[in-house]
């Protein structure tokens, strides 16, 4: 039988909206942070980084059973369909992208792999107790334009720039439609705790060690800042986001937080460009205002209800 989150306030559901919406805040200073990893390779990153994630779960969970006086591992009981959601949402998706950026032009790959908030407002329609209104598909669609503005604009290439691979793009889809069936799926199984995204991240450091052993030679930071920045990784982008993510899309507005996710790029390129390692352009100007004004319109509900 399939779990539902349960139904919530209005008070509750805008509270776990806002804290789902942190995971966009995090996930935007992943480029930032993978940058200054070095020549770590990507499987590798990806094994080293979730290992952090699953750690830092692990001192959590040793907390609440000292201070609660509970078995400290009863929530890894679920059923199987759970388990393949979530180690399969976390793996698969970071898998697929890291094929799309090998056999794919790098805008390319990006714009379609991040159509994933457009499908999770569309896929919401499908949760019982949903609602799909005009608001949030406009709001999606003029978010992912914005989007898309920024990436052609920081890439600095035209679309055309390279011919690519179908393996590639068919990765970088996959990569879209994994991200969102897992995130519209996991409010299906709302009765399970966040805390299980831990055990999550700790299968899926596995399966990224293994598959760094069978197609990468090990490469290991040379100084403490890329240290610094794999643990940054750890702990935020590849760490807490996922968790906050959990609880935003099974007790918030999932519409919501599809338009909301098209900020990630959005505070990515102002965070290059901060850093000087990107220019502030006219496509980034409209970008940014398209991003802002479709996640305001698919948000509406949130601030018109009383």
């Amino acid at each position: 039988m399939t779990d539902l989150a349960l139904p919530a306030s209005t008070t509750t559901r805008r509270r776990a909206t806002f804290v789902g919406s942190i995971a966009v805040l995090l996930w935007a200073t992943l480029a930032l942070f993978t940058a200054s990893t070095g020549a770590v390779p990507p499987f590798q990153l990806m094994a080293m980084t979730f290992a952090i994630a699953f750690g830092f779960a692990g001192l959590k969970w040793l907390y609440d059973a000292a201070t609660r006086g509970r078995s400290a591992f009863a929530f890894l009981k679920q059923p199987w369909p759970v388990w393949a959601l979530g180690i399969g949402g976390l793996f698969l998706y970071h898998l697929f992208y890291f094929v799309a950026l090998d056999n794919a032009p790098a805008v390319e790959a990006s714009l379609i792999a991040y159509l994933w908030p457009l499908l999770i407002v569309l896929f919401s329609a499908l949760l019982p107790g949903e609602k799909l209104y005009w608001q949030h598909v406009a709001g999606a669609v003029i978010g992912m334009c914005g989007a898309g503005l920024l990436i052609l604009a920081r890439d600095g290439e035209s679309g055309a720039a390279a011919a690519g691979n179908i393996l590639g793009y068919g990765a970088a889809v996959a990569c879209a439609f994994t991200w969102s069936i897992y995130s519209v799926l996991s409010r299906r199984f709302g009765s399970a705790p966040t805390d299980l995204v831990g055990a999550f991240c700790g299968v899926t450091a596995l399966l990224g060690f293994l598959s760094h052993l069978a197609v990468e030679t090990t490469v290991w930071p040379e100084d403490s800042w890329q240290w610094l920045a794999i643990l940054a990784l750890g702990l935020g982008p590849v760490g807490a986001a996922f968790f906050v993510w959990d609880y935003g899309v099974k007790r918030g507005d999932i519409k919501a937080l599809g338009a909301f996710s098209y900020a990630s790029p959005l505070i990515s390129t102002l965070l290059l460009i901060a850093t000087g390692k990107a220019s502030a352009t006219l496509a980034v100007l409209l970008g940014c205002l398209a991003i802002v004004g479709g996640a305001v319109l698919a948000a509406r509900d949130l601030y018109m209800k009383k």
